[in-house]
């Protein structure tokens, strides 16, 4: 090992050991495999940060670089020889979450993170309503759509009665997820909180797609 590659690996902090992310036996098997094709692949690591804007489901970009090359932000952890480079800005949404492989899916990650609410300009989302709200999305909403993989994030409100909602996980990019929110969602928070009138839908469904990667 290089003194390089050791300054790499004994990168400083006392949690450099602990993954960040939990890479199964399948997933390392397949990408170790990938790496190794590589000419330079024992250089590479595997970068795995998030793609997508706040308020979209989580989108992943994926790709093999060379791990000595990390910018002093990024998080490297080894996982039984495959380096895994997480983006600074991306290593909190990035804990917990899990990287297979399935001969049938490709790789999948599975993170119980959720997106973090984009900011809209005019909208309240820090007063006793909006506590309401997310009260009611947490408690019964999202509870309900648990059962279909989704779940909504709450934005804000206006001055008009509007509540401002994005949808994820199963309900991003589903065919029924409009017919979701205006029938499902809306119906109760409208029931709930008489300053409600109606929910909008921030979400981009054009972007809505699986996890999964070959």
């Amino acid at each position: 090992m290089s003194s390089l590659e050791a300054l790499a690996a004994d990168s400083g902090s006392a949690n450099a050991s602990e993954p960040i992310v939990t890479v199964t036996p399948e997933a390392l098997e397949h990408l170790t495999e990938l790496r190794d094709e590589e000419a330079d692949g024992e250089q590479l690591g595997l970068r795995l940060g998030l793609a997508s804007a706040p308020g979209e489901d989580f989108r992943y970009d994926l790709s093999f670089e060379e791990f000595l090359k990390a910018a002093f932000e990024d998080e490297v952890r080894t996982h039984e020889g495959l380096k895994i480079i997480i983006p600074g800005p991306d290593v909190e949404v990035m804990t917990g979450a899990t990287l297979d492989y399935t001969v049938t899916q490709g790789l999948v990650i599975r993170n119980p993170n959720k997106p973090e609410a984009p900011s809209i300009e005019g909208l309240t989302s820090d007063d006793e309503l909006s506590a309401e709200i997310e009260a009611l999305v947490s408690g019964e909403v999202n509870p309900a759509l648990a059962a279909h993989g989704g779940f909504v994030t709450y934005v804000g409100h206006d001055s008009e009665g509007t509540a401002f909602l994005t949808m994820g996980g199963g309900c991003h990019g589903c065919s029924m997820s409009k017919m979701t929110m205006l029938d499902g969602v809306q119906t109760m928070l409208v029931d709930a909180l008489p300053a409600i009138e109606r929910v909008k839908d921030l979400t981009d469904h054009a972007t809505g797609s699986n996890p999964f990667y070959t």
